[in-house]
């Protein structure tokens, strides 16, 4: 059965447990997901599509041992393709009632066996996703600006959406970095947004700044080397850790004696997105609650010291990235 977007919000879900989300636009599946998430609101498991495909046996054993899931189960399969046609169509075939499955695709095309399952099955719900139009992503962030008061021009929104390739998913990553960016600041001119945006190929500084409280050191260096970070990108840098740091805190501020990281990161207040949850893990067997603390406070004193040497602040940075990803 196909269903649109903006239905999913509409519908009641209490027949079906097979969900096949499709298509090109990560971002908008991201938030049909979370949707899908709150609506259904059972515990979630997460897996990728080979971890499926690799053991098939293992996967059909924890959907059918009830001693293993309890009731009100939300399992989704990220990354998603025609290989995952047999392992679906035998759980459809055998009346999986208590679990709720959902489908994270790339995109399917017409003569897909995958797609055409779940198009012509009643109890199966398919929602296909596509590029944003640059007037949806204008009406994005344009809501964007006005709720944190941040005076900005059309052509500079003209140019923000141009840097997004048709994904909300990319442009709520651009808008995420400008709040961190602005901080006391109410208004952005499009010089700044031009220095500010990255274009599709680079990495994200999310990405950088995660790598490092990962503490992969290999993979630091790829990153830096292989990316066009501009020079005030230094202060952007620190920030980004701040949060990420603030957040790490927050987690254990709120963990419950002998509470495990995966329970406590999947009850968290702001919801941890599915694709950070293994990130942010790490990331807490890496860095003790007084460490933590630490780094936030070497943060507050580099990012001090970066703005009175402000013509080498992007050395700053990587400098104080690689530390922190060496730093016992």
């Amino acid at each position: 059965m196909i269903i649109k977007t903006f239905e999913i919000n509409k519908k009641k879900f209490d027949k079906q447990n097979f969900f096949l989300i499709y298509g090109e636009n990560d971002g908008q599946k991201k938030e049909i997901i979370e949707n899908l998430k709150k609506k259904l609101n059972g515990n979630i498991e997460s897996y990728d599509e080979t971890q499926i495909l690799n053991n098939p046996e293992i996967f059909y054993t924890k959907i059918f041992n009830q001693s293993f899931f309890e009731k009100e189960k939300i399992i989704i399969i990220n990354r998603c393709s025609e290989k995952l046609y047999e392992v679906i169509k035998n759980l459809e075939e055998k009346n999986v009632s208590d679990i709720k499955i959902i489908l994270n695709a790339t995109v399917l095309d017409k003569k897909s066996k995958l797609r055409n399952l779940f198009e012509k099955g009643d109890k199966l719900i398919i929602v296909p996703t596509y590029k944003d139009t640059s007037i949806t992503l204008m009406e994005i962030a344009k809501k964007f600006f006005n709720n944190y008061k941040i005076a900005i021009s059309q052509e500079t929104i003209n140019l923000l959406v141009s840097r997004c390739s048709g994904d909300r998913g990319n442009l709520k990553s651009e808008l995420d970095k400008i709040l961190i960016y602005m901080q006391n600041k109410r208004n952005i001119s499009l010089e700044e947004i031009f220095k500010l945006t990255n274009l599709a190929e680079n990495v994200s500084i999310n990405d950088l700044v995660d790598t490092s409280l990962s503490k992969n050191s290999p993979k630091i260096s790829e990153i830096i080397n292989e990316s066009n970070y501009k020079a005030q990108d230094g202060i952007i840098i620190l920030r980004t850790f701040l949060q990420k740091a603030k957040r790490l805190l927050k987690l254990y501020e709120a963990q419950n004696e002998n509470e495990s990281f995966d329970n406590l990161i999947n009850n968290y207040k702001p919801l941890i997105f599915w694709k950070d949850k293994p990130i942010v893990r790490k990331q807490l067997e890496n860095w003790s609650k007084s460490k933590i603390k630490d780094l936030i406070e070497d943060i507050n004193k580099t990012e001090i010291f970066l703005k009175k040497n402000n013509s080498i602040g992007l050395m700053l940075a990587f400098n104080f990235v690689y530390e922190v990803t060496e730093r016992n």
